[in-house]
């Protein structure tokens, strides 16, 4: 191997490694936008009403 492939292989490797950063720093702010999207959505979502006492699924009975 001569010193100019060698040097070549190592400027190839860090440009390699600098757009691995880019692409997890990429992939970090879209999962994080789309935290934040799930979070407005389910803060979206209302409260259900209460389940009327005496009808299915209103209480259960675990003292028998």
């Amino acid at each position: 191997m001569d010193v100019s492939s060698i040097a070549s292989a190592a400027s190839g490797n860090a440009m390699a490694q600098i757009q691995d950063k880019a692409a997890t720093l990429v992939l970090r702010k879209a999962l994080d936008a789309q935290e934040q999207s799930a979070m407005q959505l389910l803060q979206a979502v209302p409260a259900p009403p209460p389940m009327p006492i005496g009808t299915a699924g209103g209480v259960i009975d675990t003292w028998a």
